[in-house]
C-alpha cells in the first residue's frame, strides 16, 4: 500500500504549501462531480482527501511519521474492522465514514479552496456562503401578425427587435394562432449576457378561406351561366388562383374538393380545399320576364 506522501505525489519533507498545492490539483481531477459514474475516480478521491487530513494536521502527521497510525489514521494494532461501531461507522481519528456505507465518504479539507479550483470565480463562493451566478438578461416579448397564408406556407418574416436590429425569421410551415418562437440572446442585456426574444405569432383572418382542421373552406361564386352550361372557373388556393372545370347543372351547395391544397401538418401532409358553389343569379329583368312566362300559372 502507498504511504500518504505517495498519494499525494509529495515528498516527505514537503511543507504545509506543498501539500495544499498537491491536494487542491488532485481533488480538481477526481472530484466526484467531474467524473459521474467513476468508481475508481471516486476512491482516488477518498484517498487524496484521507492523506490531506492527516497530513494537514500537525499533530496527525506526526503520529504517521512516527507509525503510530495508519494511512486511514487507526492507531497501529488494533483491528478496526472487528469493532463494533455505531451509526455510520466512523472511524476514530478522522477518515471516511464508508465502513458502514460503502459507497458514502466525508470531505476533508478546504471547501472553498476546492470549490474556487473546480468552478473558478464564477462559481459566486464568497465567504458566509454562496450567492447566486450573475443573472443573464430579461426576455422581450414579441407579438407578430402573419397573414393565413403565409402562417401555412411558413414564409419568411421580418421582424424589428426593440434594439433597433431587424432580422429575418422563418415561420414553420402550418404555424398555428399563438405558436410561440424563441430567439436566443435577442433579448435585454445581462451580466451573464442577453436575454432572449419570445416571438408570438397571431393568424390574421382571411375573407377567402376558413379553417376546418386540416382542410380549407372556401364559398365559390358560380355566375348562373357557367352553373347551368358548365364551364372553367378561377379559385383561389394559398398559393395562388388555380382553374376548376364546373359541370353542366351545378346547383348551389356543392362542394368541389382540390386534394392537397389545405392547411400544411407537421408530418408534411396538407389537407384539401372545399369550394362551395354559390350560384349566382342576376338581377336582370328579362331573364325574370323569360322565367316567368315558362313556368305555368299556379
Amino acid at each position: 500500500m502507498a504511504d500518504l506522501y505517495s498519494t499525494l505525489g509529495v515528498p516527505k519533507t514537503a511543507d504545509a504549501a506543498a501539500l495544499k498545492k498537491a491536494y487542491r490539483k488532485l481533488a480538481k481531477q477526481y472530484h466526484p462531480d467531474k467524473n459521474a459514474d467513476n468508481a475508481k475516480a471516486m476512491e482516488r478521491f477518498k484517498a487524496i482527501s484521507s492523506a490531506y487530513d492527516i497530513l494537514s494536521d500537525d499533530t496527525k502527521r506526526a503520529a504517521y511519521d512516527r507509525g503510530e497510525i495508519d494511512n486511514d489514521g487507526n492507531p497501529r494494532g488494533f483491528d478496526y474492522s472487528r469493532a463494533a461501531r455505531p451509526g455510520a461507522g466512523a472511524r476514530p481519528g478522522g477518515g471516511f465514514a464508508g465502513a458502514a456505507d460503502p459507497g458514502g465518504f466525508e470531505f476533508r479539507g478546504d471547501p472553498s479552496d476546492l470549490f474556487s479550483e473546480l468552478f473558478g470565480a464564477a462559481s459566486g463562493r464568497r465567504p458566509g456562503g454562496f450567492r447566486p451566478p450573475p443573472p443573464k438578461g430579461a426576455d422581450v416579448a414579441y407579438r407578430l401578425r402573419v397573414t393565413f397564408a403565409d402562417a401555412a406556407l411558413g414564409k419568411t418574416q421580418r421582424l424589428l427587435l426593440a434594439s433597433g436590429k431587424t432580422i429575418d425569421l422563418a415561420i414553420p410551415k402550418g404555424a398555428e394562432e399563438g405558436h410561440k418562437m424563441r430567439l436566443a440572446g435577442q433579448g435585454e442585456p445581462g451580466p451573464a449576457g442577453a436575454g432572449d426574444a419570445i416571438v408570438m405569432l397571431l393568424v390574421a383572418p382571411d375573407q377567402r378561406f376558413v379553417r376546418d382542421g386540416a382542410d380549407i373552406r372556401h364559398d365559390l361564386a358560380v355566375p348562373l351561366e357557367t352553373a347551368v352550361l358548365g364551364g372553367k372557373l378561377r379559385v383561389p388556393t394559398l398559393e395562388g388562383e388555380v382553374m376548376l372545370s364546373v359541370a353542366p347543372g351545378t346547383s348551389s351547395g356543392k362542394v368541389m374538393r382540390l386534394k392537397g391544397k389545405g392547411w400544411p401538418a407537421r408530418d408534411g401532409s396538407r389537407g384539401d380545399l372545399l369550394a362551395k358553389v354559390m350560384v349566382q343569379v342576376p338581377n336582370d329583368p328579362a331573364l325574370a320576364d323569360f322565367l316567368r312566362a315558362r313556368v305555368p300559372a299556379g
